[in-house]
């Protein structure tokens, strides 16, 4: 499957290596991989979030999970050194949405897997999923983003 894979999505993989490395997380998951697409133009225009507000809310969820097990984390700052290493591993979710997008590609006959159909994943992603989570604290209109995306 990843040969498939059109040179921006591979961008945007490595992309989301970096962010869960900066977030200082053991595995590659949903939330990294939508993160990632958003530091590229097109995916950010098209789902009208920027990165800077997206890690933002990321934040903010951490937060919150961490304070609804009674871990107060304001005043406390993240690490601001990535951490090096080797290449993290795909959570489950992380491996669903690749999954998904070949699937996507597929449908379409399409020889490359696109940035499109790594929308179309995380868009797909369900409630308690960390991508799903994400895009609903930012209020992301998901059938209006589909709708763009499949326009073209």
């Amino acid at each position: 499957m990843f040969e498939r894979l059109a040179n921006d999505v591979r961008e945007i993989l490595g992309f989301a290596m970096e962010e869960a490395r900066y977030r200082g997380d053991n595995r590659l998951g949903t939330d990294h991989l939508l993160l990632g697409a958003l530091r590229e133009p097109g995916p950010a225009g098209t789902m009208g979030v920027t990165v800077e507000v997206a890690r933002a809310a990321a934040r903010k969820l951490d937060r919150a999970a961490l304070a609804s097990v009674g871990i107060d984390a304001e005043g406390v700052k993240p690490d601001t050194m990535p951490r090096p290493g080797k290449h993290l591993p795909f959570s489950s979710g992380a491996r669903s949405v690749l999954e998904r997008m070949h699937r996507y590609a597929t449908a379409e006959k399409a020889r490359k897997i696109t940035t499109a159909h790594l929308l179309l994943s995380l868009l797909d992603r369900e409630e308690h999923d960390p991508a799903a989570a994400l895009l609903n604290e930012l209020a992301v209109d998901r059938t209006e983003v589909r709708r763009r995306i499949l326009a073209g």
